[in-house]
Order: C-alpha cells, then sequence, then structure tokens
C-alpha cells in the first residue's frame, strides 16, 4: 500500500520526466540542414581560412550539419564526403539533391502525372513544399513540378 501511494505522487514527475525524455530523443534523431548560399561556397579541410580548400558547391547546394565549432560548421554532403564549412555563406533555404539517375519532376504529386521535366544525378532542386511522400520543387532552370521524397536527400 505505501508503494502504490507513492507512485500515485510521483505519476506525474515521471510521466514529466518520460516527456521531457521523449522530446530530447526526437530532436537528437532530426537532422539539421543548411544550404549554400551563394555560387563558390568553399568547403575546407578544416574549420577556418587556414585549412586546406577542398571543392566548392553553387547556391542551394544542401549540407548536413554534424557539428558547430565557433564560426564553421562540419557537415556532410549527399554523397557522405565531410568537410567544414563558414556558417556565414550558409542559410536555411531548403534545397535537395536528386539521387536518381534520372528524377521525374511531375504535374502534381503522382506517379500518373505527366512528365514536365528531368533532373540528373547530383541535381540541386529548391523545395516549394511537400505534400505526403511528395515534394513541390524548382528546377535549375526554373521549372516547377512534384518528385518524389524518397529519391531525393537533404529535405
Amino acid at each position: 500500500m505505501m508503494f502504490t501511494r507513492s507512485l500515485r505522487r510521483s505519476t506525474p514527475s515521471l510521466v514529466l520526466m518520460l516527456l521531457l525524455m521523449l522530446a530530447t530523443v526526437s530532436t537528437a534523431w532530426a537532422r539539421e540542414m543548411v544550404s549554400a548560399a551563394r555560387d563558390g561556397t568553399m568547403l575546407r579541410a578544416g574549420p577556418g581560412t587556414k585549412h586546406e580548400a577542398r571543392w566548392s558547391v553553387d547556391r542551394g547546394y544542401p549540407l548536413e550539419v554534424l557539428r558547430r565549432q565557433g564560426g564553421w560548421l562540419q557537415v556532410r554532403d549527399f554523397e557522405g564526403d565531410r568537410s567544414w564549412v563558414a556558417r556565414s555563406v550558409t542559410n536555411r533555404q531548403r534545397h535537395v539533391v536528386s539521387t536518381a539517375a534520372r528524377l521525374n519532376i511531375r504535374a502534381s504529386a503522382s506517379l500518373r502525372a505527366r512528365i514536365l521535366a528531368v533532373a540528373e544525378y547530383g541535381e540541386v532542386l529548391r523545395v516549394m513544399g511537400s505534400q505526403g511522400d511528395w515534394l513541390k520543387v524548382r528546377s535549375s532552370h526554373g521549372r516547377v513540378g512534384w518528385v518524389s521524397k524518397k529519391l531525393t536527400w537533404g529535405y
């Protein structure tokens, strides 16, 4: 009987603790994404301009943030390559990369919809919205349509 009473008294605290744990876990699973804010955004071997420049990416290229160090972000691209980028040359505009050899951009969010354009592997697409398993995107050529989320990386 004593155990039951103390459990009842601690139940609100226990529920609150469990909710906080769940919120922490779901936040840890969420990927933080940034995009290159301009063409020629330099990705480096380490967090600073003294580190070797590895390659550059163009405006909109999505990057997953792995960690932060001062004004620098360690990031991963859609092929799994890791590097560092200055936080000041990134933004939060949502973009994805086509992971399919040929990604159909459709007139609506349906496999039966007319194909408007095709994005090649590695092509960056600006995300305009989403509906279920579909993303409304704008291609680099200005074509707006729908693509399957499953065939993209970065959302």
